[in-house]
């Protein structure tokens, strides 16, 4: 790999500007690279250094080298290709809710890429096409097109979470069965790739970066502007809620039979179409059926409610409620409002999250569900919670589409489960583990999966790539990275490797 030639000043300079005893020589080259460049960047002794490198979640905090504050694309790409020439690794912060901390490289000693100053959002009122910088958080994204057009998007409820990561890894939202996924809408991205070139992606230009950015983007390059098709935003959205208190965890039978219903329900095409969207909140103790129609609450009650309760025990709670989008937007996210602030995001959790994909053809079997309920009601549980979350279904637009059109592979998923430990250090992960090999244990027949945007560090890199892609579509991700990035600049512990 070419290095720069440096006099002895310079590398002086480069060492003094780290001021790092013991520093590698590839980190004094860059160094010299970025302030040649005049690359906006916090260094360890910098006053912003510990703030903009504190992760989301804080029980996995890595030490970049160094954290660049790019406010142009071209400080992106002098930045990237630094790093290339250096031989530092590289990965971009969007949001940096990043549940491994890989936007802080996953290690030490990467380069951060925070893209906070790309927070543009613009709507194309002729096409309904949104422009979105980099660093947008989806709070932001969600109220900027509703002002601007009273337009929407598929996405997550955290308004804090950043689009890059989201919108490329996925994106499940409340309306994707309606919608499909915030991957689903992206039309265009400027990247800028390896070796520090700004590309324009589309189905027709670098089609295999556009591909590949749908579903990988972590290892191929860095989005500094995303296209996405936007939607007439709903009038209205019923949200509805069925609560339960502790009684449905004192007999087994009654737990199985109650979700083996709703899975029915599920799959009811009399009932289920793409306009209504639920999860089943649980964590020991409460469980509640809550979710969002796209129609009046009294065509939900005619049509959903009757066969819901059919046969499931009497809800404690009932909460049928009609919201404007934005004022559902707010209640989901738990929030008075959904607007981030553009710098000085300070939020953060100390967990250890996991997650299942259920294919449709299988669902869960009452072996699977009873051994759920066996390990949640046995032994000394922390704090927990499960999400279980409708994905497909009757009329779901996420499983309309399959790896020809991006390189994601969850389309035939009927749940997507979050299971997420919220107890300090590592107290979790033997628990939430456990509770994951308890379900998928009892059902071996079936090949379950995982979400990549609740990634899970636990996994070697082996496990995440068959987890996450499978072997076919893997191979053809290979196979855009030799191309785009043969030197495995954008890196973390379970990103794209070249092939041997």
């Amino acid at each position: 790999m070419k290095l720069f030639i440096l006099s002895a000043g310079l590398f002086a300079a480069g060492l003094a500007n780290a001021s790092l005893a013991g520093i590698k020589r590839e980190q004094v080259l860059v160094s010299n690279c970025l302030s040649n460049k005049n690359v906006p960047t916090q260094w360890k002794n910098s006053s912003e250094y510990n703030t903009l490198a504190e992760p989301f979640n804080t029980r996995l905090v890595y030490e970049p080298y160094a954290i660049v504050l790019p406010e142009t694309n071209q400080h992106v790409q002098d930045a990237v290709a630094c790093a290339a020439e250096c031989g530092i690794k590289v990965q971009a912060k969007s949001g940096g809710h990043s549940y491994a901390s890989f936007s802080s490289g996953g290690k030490d000693g990467s380069l951060m890429i925070f893209l906070q100053a790309f927070n543009n959002v613009t709507l194309n009122q002729e096409t309904g096409i949104v422009s979105v910088g980099g660093g947008v958080r989806l709070g932001n994204l969600a109220n900027g097109i509703y002002d601007q057009g009273k337009r929407a998007l598929p996405h997550g409820t955290c308004p804090g979470v950043g689009v890059g990561g989201h919108a490329t890894h996925g994106g499940y939202g409340h309306v994707s069965r309606e919608y499909g996924l915030a991957l689903d809408t992206i039309v265009g991205l400027d990247i800028v790739l390896a070796n520090g070139s700004l590309v324009h992606a589309t189905e027709t230009e670098y089609a295999d970066v556009y591909w590949a950015c749908r579903g990988a983007c972590d290892s191929i390059g860095i989005v500094t502007k995303f296209e996405m098709q936007t939607h007439a935003a709903p009038e209205s959205i019923t949200y509805f809620d069925f609560e339960y208190s502790t009684g449905i965890y004192k007999d087994k039978d009654t737990y199985i039979e109650t979700f083996l219903h709703i899975q029915d329900v599920a799959l009811n095409t009399t009932v289920v179409d793409e306009r209504i969207s639920w999860g089943i909140y649980e964590n020991g103790s409460l469980y509640k059926i809550g979710g969002a129609f796209h129609g009046t609450i009294d065509d939900f009650k005619a049509t959903v409610v009757p066969e819901f309760l059919r046969t499931l025990p009497t809800p404690n709670v009932i909460n049928i409620t009609s919201y404007s989008w934005i004022d559902y937007l707010k209640l989901v996210s738990d929030r008075n409002a959904i607007i981030e602030p553009l710098t000085g995001y300070d939020e953060h959790d100390d967990f250890f999250a996991k997650s299942i994909t259920v294919p449709e053809k299988d669902g869960f079997t009452a072996a699977a569900l009873g051994a759920k309920y066996d390990y949640i009601t046995t032994g000394k549980v922390p704090s927990f919670f499960v999400i279980t979350n409708l994905y497909g279904g009757p009329g779901s637009a996420i499983n309309e589409k399959d790896t020809e059109f991006a390189a994601y592979r969850d389309r035939d998923s009927l749940w997507v489960l979050q299971l997420y430990g919220n107890k300090p250090g590592n107290t979790s992960l033997p628990f939430i583990n456990g509770l994951t090999a308890a379900i998928t244990g009892a059902q071996p027949q079936t090949e379950f999966g995982a979400y990549l945007n609740y990634v899970d560090p636990s996994l070697s890199a082996d496990e995440a790539h068959k987890l996450y892609y499978g072997e076919e579509l893997y191979g053809e991700l290979q196979k855009v990275k030799e191309e785009v990035d043969p030197d495995e600049v954008f890196w973390n512990p379970q990103a794209v490797v070249v092939s041997a």
